[in-house]
This record gives C-alpha cells, sequence and structure tokens, in this order.
C-alpha cells in the first residue's frame, strides 16, 4: 500500500481539514513491529489501552495514526485520524483498498489443512506470478484486514486463509476479501463446542462463498458428505471437487512416499504424475486444490510440476527433521483434531520410511462435549501390530492410554499428565536410526518440545 493520509481519510469518510498529509506505506497495530511509513492503529481493551504507545508509534517512524474520537488527551502536532472504531476502521480501509486493487484474491478455509493448502497454493503460482499470502496466522477478522493493507498494488494473486470459530465470521471476511477463488479442504471436528456438530461446521465453512465474484469457483473436498447439501443447494455456483473418490473432478489415483517427500498420480481434470517435499496422503489431498487452481490460471502441467518440486510448507506441518540418533521425526505439531490426527496416524501406519513405528501424541482441544469420546475412539487407528510404541501428553490422553494399555506392553506405552522432559527421556531409551516418530497434539501442548533435545 502506498497512500495519502487524505486518500486514507476518503476512505473512512472523515471530512475534516487535513493539515498534514504523510504518504502511508503499511498499517501497524503493534508498536514493537511498526515500521517507519506506517499508520498507527491503537486499539482499546479492558486490559491495554493502545492509545499509550502512540507516541513510542511516531518515535519509531509512524507516519500518522487513529485516534478513538472519545479518547482524551490527543497528542499535538502529530498527524491523526479521528475514528469512532479502531478496528472499524481497520476493516473499512481494507474494504476500501481491496475495491482499488486489481488482484485476483483466493480465500481458503477448511477445518484441518488451510495453511497448508493456503502454502501449496501460493507456492504453486509464486514462480510465475506476483503473489502475496497470509503470513501466520493472520486469519481473522482483523489480520485478513491487515494482510490486505499489506499488498502492493502490483499484486497478482492474493492468497488468503480464513479462519473461524463461530457462525458469520468466514462470511464476514468472504465479503470483504471478495475472492475469485474459493477451496475448503475438509469439514473436521475443531471448533464443535462453538459449533455444535459437523454439520454446523459444514454451514460455517460454506460461508466463504458470501463474497465470490459472480465468475468465481469454489474447489471443495468431494469426500465429505456434509459439503455435498450445500453445493447441490447452489447450483449458480461454478464447483470443482477433489479427493480419492471416483466421482471426484480430480482424484488421487496412487500415492508413495519417501524421506524426500509424495509422489502422486492424478486422474480428472489432469492426468500427471507429481510430487510434492511433503509427506502424507491429506497433504497430496491438499495439493489437488492447488492443481486445480493451477490448472484454471492457465499453469501447464510441467510448471505446476516444478513449481511444486519447490514447495516449502509453515513450520509444523508435516515437517521432516532427522534427530541426532539417526531418527526421522515428522512433526506435525502445528494443530491437532480427530481427523487430522487419523490422517497423520494413517501416513505412519503406510509409511516404509523406516522399519520402527512410534507415536507421540497430545491432547486434541477445542472437542467440546464429545472430547472424551473422540480421545478414545482415536485407539481403533493405533494398533500395536503396526507400531511399536505410543507415548501420550496431555490429561485429556489418559483416556486414549486406558484404551490402549492392555494392547500395548508396558515397555512400549506411557503416559504423562504434563511432564515433558519424562516422555524424552522415556522415549530417548527406546528409539534409535531404525525408528521414525510422528508428533502431534494441538498448538497449546507446544508438543514440538520433544523434538528439540533430539537436535542437540
Amino acid at each position: 500500500m502506498k497512500k495519502t493520509l487524505a486518500h486514507i481519510a476518503e476512505w473512512l469518510h472523515i471530512e475534516e481539514k487535513i493539515d498534514e498529509n504523510p504518504v502511508i506505506t503499511g498499517v501497524s497495530i503493534n508498536t514493537r513491529t511498526i515500521q517507519p511509513g506506517d499508520l498507527f492503529i491503537p486499539f482499546r481493551g479492558e486490559q491495554v489501552n493502545g492509545h499509550r504507545f502512540v507516541q513510542d508509534a511516531f518515535a519509531k517512524g509512524a507516519a500518522a495514526s487513529l485516534w478513538l474520537k472519545d479518547e482524551p488527551n490527543p497528542p499535538q502536532n502529530v498527524p491523526l485520524l479521528f475514528v469512532e472504531s479502531g478496528e472499524g476502521a481497520l476493516q473499512q480501509m481494507a474494504k476500501a483498498y481491496r475495491a482499488e486493487l486489481h488482484s485476483v484474491f483466493i480465500g481458503i478455509t477448511g477445518s484441518n489443512g488451510k495453511t497448508s493448502t493456503k502454502d501449496l497454493v501460493a507456492g504453486m503460482l509464486s514462480p510465475y506470478f506476483r503473489v502475496k499470502k497470509t503470513e501466520g496466522n493472520f486469519n481473522n477478522e482483523l489480520g485478513l484486514p491487515l494482510t490486505i493493507l499489506s499488498l502492493e498494488e502490483e499484486t497478482e494473486f492474493a492468497v488468503l486463509e480464513m479462519g473461524m470459530s463461530s457462525f458469520g465470521e468466514i462470511e464476514f471476511l468472504s465479503n470483504l476479501a471478495k475472492p475469485k477463488y474459493v477451496v475448503i479442504t475438509n469439514i473436521g471436528e475443531a471448533h464443535m463446542q462453538d459449533l455444535g456438530s459437523r454439520e454446523g461446521i459444514a454451514k460455517a465453512k460454506f460461508e466463504i462463498i458470501a463474497g465470490l465474484e459472480a465468475t468465481g469457483q469454489l474447489f471443495y473436498d468431494g469426500d465429505e458428505p456434509l459439503l455435498r447439501p450445500f453445493v447441490e443447494g447452489n447450483p449458480h455456483i461454478m464447483t470443482k471437487s477433489f479427493g480419492v473418490q471416483e466421482h471426484n473432478n480430480l482424484r488421487i489415483a496412487e500415492v508413495n512416499f519417501t524421506e524426500q517427500g509424495s509422489t502422486f498420480r492424478v486422474e480428472g481434470e489432469l492426468n500427471e504424475e507429481m510430487s510434492i517435499p511433503v509427506l502424507g496422503e491429506h497433504q497430496v489431498k491438499n495439493t489437488l486444490a492447488a492443481l486445480l487452481i493451477g490448472k484454471e490460471v492457465g499453469l501447464t502441467s510441467e510448471q505446476m510440476r516444478k513449481a511444486l518440486k519447490q514447495i516449502v510448507l509453515t513450520d509444523m506441518r508435516m515437517q521432516v527433521i532427522e534427530g541426532n540418533n539417526g531418527t526421522v521425526f515428522i512433526n506435525d505439531a502445528y494443530n491437532a483434531a480427530p481427523t487430522s490426527m487419523r490422517a497423520a496416524i494413517s501416513f505412519i501406519e503406510k509409511s516404509s520410511i523406516k522399519p520402527e513405528k512410534w507415536l507421540v501424541l497430545g491432547d486434541m482441544l477445542e472437542l467440546g462435549n464429545k472430547e472424551q469420546q473422540y480421545h478414545e475412539e482415536m485407539s481403533k487407528s493405533i494398533s500395536s501390530e503396526v507400531f511399536n510404541g505410543v507415548c501420550l501428553y496431555g490429561p485429556r490422553m489418559e483416556w486414549l492410554y486406558n484404551k490402549l494399555v492392555e494392547q500395548f506392553a508396558d515397555k512400549q506405552i506411557i503416559w504423562v499428565n504434563d511432564d515433558i522432559e519424562k516422555l524424552v527421556a522415556f522415549l530417548a531409551n527406546k528409539i534409535n536410526d531404525q525408528s521414525i516418530v510422528l508428533v502431534k497434539g494441538s498448538r497449546g501442548m507446544q508438543l514440538e518440545r520433544v523434538i528439540e533435545p533430539f537436535q542437540k
């Protein structure tokens, strides 16, 4: 973004005279990361009042700042715009800037895999176009506007992750972004406590079509029956499905894994062999959305094949890490829900990378009143005939431990409530250069700590 303060005042429908008219080159809500030329937006909450940091923002190079109209003692002799709401102003600015951009916007949501799919889509397009994607977890009602305002006017594709925890949030984000292409990766169990059921989650995710351009397209997980009623109920929308089942427009025909990644063959809209430097059939499935979008924007199969080989996913998504004892760790510790955990366990089960297979699993959070059931049911995916051992971490994983303890000998299984060092010590005496270890749990468990001692 590169706009004068007067231009931004027009976006915000501010009619007061602008005495100083600096050029704004970015927007910030945090003085710790503010850059020279930024417009600072102070938020006022119960714990912190951002107006206290406005002078600090200017000291660090802010070109201007917003100021709430009912906040007393505005600083003098600095460029300020007075607004009713900091959040509302941020969103209005993003909406106005979006209307001026000619970029193609791509919105991505889903219970699992949206960050990986965002990385895959952006990585597919980046060698051939000017691409910007959501950074970190800037995927909500504050993060997405900040991402939009960070776009350069020359950006050709903006790949935006859209997260949510309740109804209406995805609809708001979609209406703000006005995407041409949208992706629904899958429907899992995350946010069950807020949305009540998987059907409710499907309804909330399908809100992503709210702002879809009239000529836009929806790409969705065709293996998920809960999405079909919504697709069939919106026949005016152009759609393409992806998955493993025969009816999908693009489907996985075959997958093979090595320590270098996944090689796979697709059929349908494309009939090609491809590879990605990422492990897991669920990651291959996410790649199908990128392939459909790549085809739609005119990339050849060879261009897509070349781009996919260079893909880099955000850390802790089926990330391969070699330990100092030769063990291969699969770090999938960014988040976890039953759907994604089953997929990761299934990958290890099918893998031939190493002969000895271990699971390190942490609590799955935000599952509502069925959380015990979901943890216990994970035992159906874990067999002592396949896995050499299981390490469980967190209070909820005791439920799974009680289901598995009779199947696994004492020396093969451990559960700890909160003593990560005890779990690491147990694992250190078991694994070696013949072992592959899946590490997966919800973000709040910070289960990547298990891997760190093996990297020193």
